[in-house]
């Protein structure tokens, strides 16, 4: 099966989007040119049916206080994550493709997430996720209001707000660091 062209397009666009960005810290700069190096090896690696190994896109939603994260139980991994997923075929950027992840995870259709990538995260999988073994994940953050009306999606058995002092214990390690680093990308300290 030949590679849809918005994969190609999505592939270029973030390409030069890596190659501008900037990390924070060594640790996001060893991913920012391991992502570099994983994009020039794979054309396909934007498509869930590229590499095993493929880029999400996924957004970190915060209350306007900074004091609650909204999270979705993932069906697939039993447990609680920011809203995100894999790249569709109508999605112009990685930008685009997290905020349209987060608002049909959240069913908060007005949410915008900010612009800028805030932060690299690469983990592999477990559960059943088929082929599927790694994300190279590109991560974006947003600010809702705490009383949206939320909707369950398809992929999700749940979808709550969480206090930022009470995450789930089964990941807090890794979304400790995602809150905070999205707490002072939306000027939320």
């Amino acid at each position: 099966m030949s590679l849809p062209t918005a994969y190609r397009l999505l592939h270029e666009d973030l390409t030069r989007q890596l190659s501008a960005w900037r990390a924070p810290d060594q640790a996001q700069e060893e991913l920012r040119t391991g992502y570099l190096a994983h994009l020039g090896a794979h054309p396909d690696a934007m498509w869930k049916r590229g590499p095993s190994a493929h880029f999400t896109a996924s957004c970190i939603v915060l209350d306007q206080a900074g004091s609650h994260a909204l999270l979705t139980l993932h069906k697939k991994a039993g447990a609680w994550f920011q809203l995100g997923g894999h790249f569709e075929p109508g999605d112009t950027n990685a930008h685009q493709a997290a905020q349209r992840e987060a608002r049909e995870e959240s069913g908060i259709r007005t949410l915008v997430a900010l612009p800028q990538i805030i932060q690299l995260d690469r983990h592999h999988l477990v559960g059943s996720f088929g082929r599927c073994r790694e994300h190279l994940d590109l991560r974006f953050a947003a600010a809702a209001d705490g009383g949206a009306t939320l909707v369950v999606s398809g992929e999700s058995v749940d979808v709550r707000w969480w206090p930022t002092d009470g995450l789930p214990a089964d990941n807090r390690h890794d979304l400790q660091p995602l809150v905070e680093t999205a707490r002072l990308a939306l000027g939320l300290t």
